[in-house]
């Protein structure tokens, strides 16, 4: 069956669009959708044959296991062992928006994202299709939309060529705002670090968290 594309700029579209979205993630299917970063591709962060589709199509191993995206601040009480409060805070400043937490997920949680060793990373995107998607589904794993080692996609359209059928629906809502993957900082640790520097610079994280800003990317414990 060939994958359906959904203009999200006009509201019928987006309508059935996210009916749809909602249906083929309901079913173990992978979705495209729109982010604020980049485009992402998805699936039900509960249904582990998803997430292994997921996988498959990025051509990715499950040593780089897939992000969880969320709709409300809320959510990730459930995921999450503790929320530290250097978790808190940026949260609090950054989300919705262009910063990824890793912290240790909720021990009882029936999920398989990968070998993540206990771990999980978190983001809440800013943008309004993919938080509908994500209150309507629940947690989301959600990658960049793309083959891996191949550039993220910043359309749906470059999605949708990289990707082709291994998709149900494609949400296009126009060229991605940041068109950069998003900063990851890891909370997991004794003190915050920064794994990957992008749209939250360090100097904001560091601000936020009343820290110099070289301490967040000296690797050493």
């Amino acid at each position: 069956m060939s994958a359906a594309f959904f203009d999200c700029t006009d509201p019928a579209q987006r309508e059935t669009g996210i009916a749809s979205a909602i249906s083929a993630l309901k079913g173990g299917r992978l979705v495209v959708m729109p982010t604020d970063t980049v485009y992402g591709i998805g699936a039900d962060a509960f249904d582990a044959e998803a997430v292994a589709s997921l996988l498959a199509a990025k051509g990715r191993g499950r040593d780089m296991p897939v992000p969880v995206l969320v709709g409300s601040w809320h959510t990730i009480q459930g995921l999450v062992y503790s929320v530290p409060n250097s978790a808190r805070e940026l949260i609090r400043a950054f989300w919705p928006g262009a910063l990824s937490l890793v912290v240790r997920q909720a021990p009882s949680l029936q999920w398989d994202l990968g070998d993540a060793n206990g771990t999980v990373m978190l983001r809440m995107p800013l943008h309004p299709v993919a938080i509908e998607l994500l209150r309507e589904v629940g947690p989301m794993a959600v990658s960049s939309a793309n083959i891996s080692g191949r550039p993220a996609a910043v359309t749906a359209a470059q999605a949708r060529d990289q990707l082709g059928d291994l998709v149900e629906v494609y949400l296009d809502g126009g060229p991605a705002q940041q068109q950069a993957a998003s900063t990851i900082v890891d909370l997991t640790g004794a003190h915050p670090r920064v794994l990957r520097q992008g749209p939250v610079t360090l100097d904001a994280i560091a601000g936020v968290l009343g820290v110099e800003p070289g301490t967040l990317t000296d690797q050493t414990e």
